[in-house]
């Protein structure tokens, strides 16, 4: 399986005051770092090699987490350094420990999907990026893809078309290529990145049916500290089957 680059470097501001000393990474959830239920779901999806992505109070998150190994994964760090690189340019510095493709996963997402499925359909693509997305209807934020006919035809989270269904469900597949013309150090954002690459018909889609989880809101900490509760039921109730 490909790398993972978690993108969990931001500042956190809408959670704020729970993250002026704490990194959203480390927020408890379910009784937990919310850091140890993504990387848990990652093993269980067959990863073995993680990259966290971090800024903001991220020595704090390499104190905790360590290299992995306690985890059964083998992760490393890139931190932005002093000024904070955006989600483009924190993946354009650590892509000498990703190598020439990777999934690049939102720090607060917590995506129950396959990602060998998802690696796949980038394999068979034969594009250099791959979205994940998801029929919204602006159930959960407002949607931001125009996705027909099994093909991603434009994606944008700043000019919103009113044709627009589904959403970026918050994981993607990347080829270090895309960051060519940017030079080190540039501030700039995936989303920016993304969107110029879907007007010229090089972003593949998979598309998933579960809804994502996320920590980025008190509303989205609610229902994700809910589902992982449920789920974590539920594999008690098997093991003791």
């Amino acid at each position: 399986m490909l790398p993972v680059a978690i993108l969990a470097g931001g500042l956190a501001t809408r959670l704020r005051p729970m993250t002026e000393r704490v990194p959203k990474a480390l927020l408890c959830i379910a009784g937990r770092p919310f850091i140890f239920h993504q990387l848990r779901l990652l093993k269980n999806q067959g990863i073995d090699r993680v990259v966290l992505c971090v800024g903001h109070l991220g020595e704090q998150v390499k104190a905790l987490v360590g290299d992995g190994r306690n985890l059964g994964l083998v992760i490393q760090y890139s931190f932005d350094g002093i000024e904070l690189l955006g989600t483009g340019g924190a993946l354009k510095k650590a892509l000498p420990l990703l190598g020439d493709d990777f999934f690049a996963l939102n720090g607060d997402s917590y995506l129950p999907c396959s990602f060998a499925r998802i690696q796949s359909a980038y394999e068979a693509a034969r594009r250099p990026a791959l979205m994940t997305v998801l029929r919204n209807d602006c159930r959960w934020d407002k949607s931001n893809i125009l996705f027909e006919n099994g093909q991603l035809i434009e994606y944008d989270k700043k000019s919103l078309r009113s044709d627009m269904s589904h959403i970026d469900f918050g994981l993607c597949v990347l080829s270090k290529q895309i960051f060519s013309p940017y030079r080190e150090s540039l501030v700039i954002d995936l989303a920016d990145i993304c969107r110029e690459l879907s007007r010229a018909g090089q972003v593949a889609a998979f598309e998933v049916s579960e809804r994502f989880y996320e920590i980025g809101s008190p509303q989205g900490i609610r229902d994700t500290e809910e589902f992982i509760a449920h789920q974590e039921l539920l594999s008690r109730r098997s093991i003791n089957a």
